[in-house]
């Protein structure tokens, strides 16, 4: 890939193809206003934050104005991974403890820590195994139902005996197959966390900034009120800034006199990167924009899985979707293979996406934003063509 612009990307031969998965490029490849935006403060200062800069200001501040008033603290940082990294030192400061728990299937970066926070890394190909200090939570499958005992005794059954510093979540997980669990079984995962004097650290590094249409960020839709927010890859469209959010009584608990400092961690030219996409979001109504495609490719996806057997699960909020691709309707048994092929022949007809999941059978639909009506019935005609050639 060569060239990016809006919901596509150009090859070296020219050729382009439709992005359905990049939700990096959060506003569109190649914006110009957030290009504008980097190069211009590039031409003018691009320093570390040692020094004192009014754009970094500026921006926590209009961040944090639209997170829940208590996150009134944000720290910058230079993706999500760091800001995994940063969110469980905050937890441990405040709780004074060390264990974490985590639910199944999750992913949070690619450092030591937030790999050993990922179940997703840690259980699959190539993991160590679980660490001693880390307790895993069952996710809560809406379609497969995978937890076999009522869900809050599930959560309440695997932290026995344990008194973790808190938990991180996605509250959609994209790793676990674009899942969508019932809002109150999060409520159940929260709930059990605070008795037992833990915080609930909420990964928006893949779902908020509007993605999921009808909420700025993910935990509200199952009402759920954070102590720390984690954020990344979208927030700069591609540019590498992060942030945390947290309270003021957790980030007075982290400053005992042990310094924190990111080198460049919210410098001048990720802050406007920064504000720039805040604009776009704003200016150009991305948010219900992803609701109403998002509704219109949940109700094409959906009449494509009444004409293909296949499909058995469709689902997701605006434009965080999944598409679920099974051997048998009534087993709910996973097809990788179909997914496999579906994705090459995707491939051959200019179109990107990829799968996930425990089976890796589910295609994962998360399109940058501004992805048009066009777009959106381009990609069903294309998975309509792709199962039918496998049934041909």
């Amino acid at each position: 890939m060569v060239f990016g612009r809006g919901t596509h990307l150009y090859d070296n031969g020219g050729r382009a193809y439709l992005d359905c998965v990049n939700n990096v490029a959060h506003v569109g490849h190649g914006h110009p206003h957030v290009v504008r935006a980097i190069t211009n403060q590039a031409q003018r200062l691009n320093t570390n934050t040692r020094y004192l800069h009014e754009r970094r200001l500026e921006y926590v501040e209009r961040l944090a104005g639209l997170l829940p008033e208590a996150l009134e603290v944000v720290y910058l940082v230079n993706s999500g991974s760091e800001a995994t990294e940063l969110a469980v030192r905050l937890a441990r400061a405040a709780t004074g403890r060390h264990e974490m728990a985590v639910l199944e299937h999750g992913y949070h970066g690619n450092t030591v820590t937030a790999i050993e926070l990922s179940h997703y890394k840690f259980d699959g190909p190539g993991g160590a195994g679980r660490p001693g200090w880390v307790t895993v939570l069952p996710s809560a499958d809406a379609y497969r139902g995978e937890a076999t005992e009522p869900y809050g005794e599930s959560i309440e059954l695997a932290l026995e005996g344990v008194a973790p510093a808190g938990v991180i979540a996605e509250t959609l997980s994209g790793c676990g197959g674009q899942l969508v669990p019932p809002a109150d079984s999060l409520r159940s995962v929260a709930d059990a966390i605070r008795r037992r004097g833990g915080l609930l650290i909420c990964d928006e590094v893949q779902t908020g900034f509007g993605r999921v249409g009808s909420h700025f960020w993910s935990f509200e839709l199952s009402g759920l009120m954070p102590d720390i927010v984690t954020m990344g890859k979208p927030i700069g469209n591609g540019h590498p800034i992060g942030a945390v959010a947290t309270t003021r009584a957790i980030a007075e608990s982290f400053a005992n006199g042990m310094e924190w400092f990111n080198t460049f961690g919210g410098n001048p030219v990720s802050a406007a990167a920064g504000m720039a996409v805040l604009d776009v979001l704003e200016d150009e109504e991305l948010q219900p924009h992803a609701d109403r495609v998002g509704a219109r490719l949940i109700g094409a996806l959906s009449d494509l899985a009444s004409r293909h057997a296949a499909i058995g699960d469709v689902r997701g909020h605006g434009l965080f979707l999944g598409v679920d691709l099974v051997i048998d309707r009534d087993t709910k048994e996973p097809d990788p293979s179909l997914a496999s092929h579906v994705l090459e022949q995707a491939v051959a007809r200019g179109v990107l996406l990829s799968s996930d999941g425990p089976g890796r059978n589910v295609l994962k639909i998360k399109p940058p934003l501004p992805f048009a009506d066009v777009d959106a019935d381009r990609l069903v005609e294309v998975l309509d063509g792709a199962l039918q050639s496998r049934s041909a």
